[in-house]
């Protein structure tokens, strides 16, 4: 039985009657704080033309991140390749690497994180946006950061300086590439739970051992609300669930309060649509949720949990960490 490393991934959320720059702030407070909890990595995710989520510019609160902690490990949940040039993420992270050397996680997607529209704003032309071009951006990006195809363009910073790289996913298609290419990989069953499994049996069955690792090492990001009650756990999720749900409908809005969530009419299929959303996820008492966890550790098999909580007020997403860190980590382990 071994112990498993807990991280971290933060949306910025902005809260309702609230702007970007309180979210900023209370994602660095969270930082900091986790940081002294003992969490092993903290992630920021990218989004864009999304009300309810500051972390649209991820290599810049990385900086910020990271010169405002000093040991945990900080990184991108991640930079979604198709909406940059490999050679504009290679000078990025190869930046952060330098400013903080082994620190610095690159977390890598293949979806753009927002509508066709705003990729096309982002991108400002059609080619590479498509899942058939990423295989050989990624392959760009690798050589920026090695030189092991020599050329005429060298990104500096970026070679000799390469982050930890990790291959994102919420289907098989990452699975396999991650494996094939011998890299870590996290999964998102915050968001994609029926897919965990398959995907996770498909980057094993895949893995390839690389100069990066010999062995497979899967992460998997799950939804985490700790309270000292089920009842305010639940209470605690109402604003995320209502926030997925109109992201969903096309209505994409600030996080709604506690309150506001509690008294959303929600018809009987939008109530099964959260349920779903909510299965196999981590929410409830301390006891609750290291039972969840523990759920989900016997399941995957992963090598280490990345936990996303999403609630209003920034009291609650720390404390929801604290219990996490002070009552359940100590009793959370999988076979190895």
């Amino acid at each position: 039985m071994i112990d498993v490393p807990l991280s971290v991934l933060d949306l910025a959320p902005v809260a309702a009657g609230t702007t970007a720059g309180p979210a900023l702030r209370h994602t660095t407070e969270l930082a900091r704080r986790t940081e002294e909890l003992g969490y092993h990595r903290f992630w920021v995710a990218e989004h864009h033309n999304m009300p309810a989520i500051a972390s649209s510019a991820p290599a810049v609160l990385i900086a910020h991140l990271a010169a405002a902690t000093s040991t945990i490990r900080v990184g991108s949940g991640g930079v979604m390749l198709p909406n940059h040039a490999p050679l504009v993420v290679a000078e990025q992270f190869g930046t952060l690497e330098a400013l903080h050397p082994g620190r610095i996680d690159l977390g890598i997607g293949r979806a753009p994180g927002t509508d066709q529209a705003t990729a096309l704003a982002l991108r400002r032309t059609v080619e590479g946006l498509s899942a058939e071009g990423f295989p050989q951006e990624l392959a760009d990006l690798f050589n920026y950061f090695t030189g092991d195809r020599p050329g005429p363009i060298v990104a500096t910073p970026g070679r000799g300086d390469r982050p930890a790289i990790w291959l994102l996913g919420s289907s098989g298609f990452s699975a396999r590439l991650a494996g094939l290419l011998g890299l870590p990989f996290s999964f998102a069953h915050h968001f994609s739970a029926a897919n965990t499994l398959p995907a996770l049996a498909l980057y094993r069955e895949s893995f390839r051992p690389s100069q990066w690792l010999d062995q497979p090492y899967a992460m998997v990001a799950v939804n985490a609300v700790c309270a000292e009650d089920d009842a305010r756990a639940e209470w605690l999720a109402g604003p995320a669930s209502l926030s997925f749900l109109r992201l969903r409908g096309g209505r994409p809005e600030p996080l709604a309060t506690p309150e506001e969530a509690a008294a959303y009419p929600y018809t009987e299929l939008e109530r099964q649509f959260v349920a779903e959303r909510r299965e196999g996820q981590a929410m409830g008492s301390p006891e609750t949720v290291r039972r969840q966890l523990t759920d989900l550790l016997a399941r995957t098999g992963a090598d280490e949990l990345m936990l996303t909580t999403l609630v209003y007020d920034i009291a609650d997403r720390v404390r929801s960490y604290e219990l996490i860190a002070e009552k359940v980590v100590g009793g959370l382990r999988r076979e190895h």
